[in-house]
């Protein structure tokens, strides 16, 4: 919980030694895919650029949802499939829908183990205005709650909510998105706990 999203990269290194590369399921405006950024190669816009470089994830089975952020040149649209991750736009998942934007991750995750990674700006800024990167053309607190609570029978082994900064929201709607969220996140671990179980 907390911090910008070049906490996932630390996290995806320790998950590899006990579980091997992981499926990724992104959730975020950005790919953060970006060779390097701010003129450094470790920012929270370069984490799954090394972790694709350190065979963290495996992109066979990853998905990055959600995108819509600003483009610096043509190249950054094709990075994400370029990488051989699925990329369901923002603009793709207005269209589609929720409900079926899950049963495609699911189908593309699989079996294996897998990492849920949050950015909040993700959600539209109307939702969620405490967050460094806001991109408007967003999704609402259901939809966002409704998508990762439809993720059952995904075999996650770790999970971060990123990006959250609460000093620009005085009102504190972001932190209580978040925190929400969070619920889901324990809630698909007892779920799967559940199952395994029967």
């Amino acid at each position: 919980m907390g911090g910008d999203h070049s906490v996932s990269l630390p996290i995806l290194r320790a998950i590899k030694e006990k579980y091997g590369d992981v499926a990724l399921v992104h959730f975020d405006a950005h790919s953060d895919l970006w060779h390097g950024y701010f003129d450094s190669k470790d920012t929270h816009g370069t984490p799954f650029r090394r972790a694709l470089e350190e065979q963290l994830i495996d992109p066979s089975r990853s998905s990055q949802i959600g995108l819509r952020g600003s483009l610096y040149d043509k190249e950054d649209y094709n990075m994400s499939r370029d990488a051989g991750l699925l990329t369901i736009t923002g603009p793709d998942l207005h269209k589609i829908g929720i409900e079926k934007a899950i049963e495609i991750v699911k189908e593309r995750t699989g079996d294996g183990p897998a990492y849920l990674t949050f950015d909040i700006d993700f959600v539209d800024p109307a939702y969620a205005p405490g967050t460094g990167t806001p991109e408007a053309g967003g999704f609402t607190g259901h939809d966002s709650i409704s998508f990762v609570r439809g993720l059952t029978g995904i075999n996650f082994v770790g999970f971060d909510m990123v990006e959250v900064m609460p000093g620009y929201d005085p009102a504190q709607v972001t932190s209580l998105l978040a925190a929400n969220i969070i619920y889901e996140f324990i809630t698909l671990i007892a779920l799967s706990k559940k199952y395994h179980e029967q």
